[in-house]
């Protein structure tokens, strides 16, 4: 995961909430602005969906879980 280590402003909101807010919105469909406050503001949501779609963080992730799936014969 990308790290917010030597940026300047705010540190990330935990990956781990707001990844699970991208999958909730995913799984539902509801708006960006009607995600539950557990999941952080829905801003930083988009935004951090928007950043990792744009520079490529969602097709490593997916690879790299293909690639485990396939070593551990589930493909």
């Amino acid at each position: 995961m990308p790290s917010s280590d030597g940026q300047r402003g705010r540190p990330f909101r935990d990956h781990r909430q707001v990844i699970e807010g991208i999958v909730y919105r995913l799984r539902t469909g509801v708006a960006w602005r009607d995600l539950p406050e557990s999941f952080g503001p829905w801003q930083t949501i988009w935004k951090r969906h928007k950043r990792f779609s744009t520079d490529g963080t969602w097709d490593k992730i997916h690879a790299r879980l293909v690639a485990e799936a396939d070593a551990a014969g589930a493909v």
